[in-house]
């Protein structure tokens, strides 16, 4: 058979695994806006009327982080013990919890197929893709209280005064006291 008469076949492409759709009156998590924007050209591209410009302060809001986990209400209960936040939505797969005074929430989401992520990273292994850096008066205190509420000490610590935790679901969080050090990311 000759070069131009063989039929080309594409390729199968690798399944994405299915994800549930959002919960009822929960924004989809997937979509993100700026796939629609054009690709910058040198000069400011348009943008959609709905999208800030920087500095914009409008009706766009960070309302809560959210992190994923096997059993939601769990890590929320941990949290909230932890950080003595009081429960807002409280669903059977969704949990926020919002600080005292209020301010932008924490959310957990459960999530039947969640890898716990590995810290520090380890090629081949989930990683993680966030941290909590949470300060405290007391590092000791404050380490010996997650402990106590599930949490674990990490076996890496990449600095003296920073004491980087896991929460039962294996996310990695900073304990610091302020006067101490300045937060980095776990290294």
């Amino acid at each position: 058979m000759s070069r131009a008469a063989t039929v080309h076949r594409r390729r199968p492409q690798p399944r994405r695994p299915r994800r549930r759709p959002p919960l009822p009156g929960r924004p989809d998590h997937r979509h993100h806006p700026r796939r629609a924007l054009p690709p910058a050209t040198g000069a400011e591209a348009p943008r959609p009327a709905n999208l800030p410009r920087p500095g914009d302060t409008g009706p766009v809001e960070l309302i809560a982080t959210v992190l994923d986990a096997p059993d939601a209400r769990a890590l929320a209960r941990f949290y909230r013990d932890l950080l003595g936040w009081t429960p807002g939505d409280d669903e059977p797969d969704w949990v926020t919890l919002h600080p005292p005074g209020g301010g932008t929430g924490l959310s957990f989401q459960t999530e039947p197929d969640y890898r716990r992520p590995t810290w520090p990273a380890t090629d081949g292994h989930q990683r993680m893709m966030a941290h909590l850096d949470i300060r405290v008066d007391d590092l000791a205190d404050a380490t010996a209280r997650a402990v106590a509420l599930g949490a674990t000490v990490a076996d890496h610590q990449p600095q003296d005064h920073v004491r980087v935790c896991l929460d039962p679901a294996g996310h990695p969080f900073c304990l610091f006291v302020p006067e101490q050090v300045t937060p980095r990311p776990p290294a």
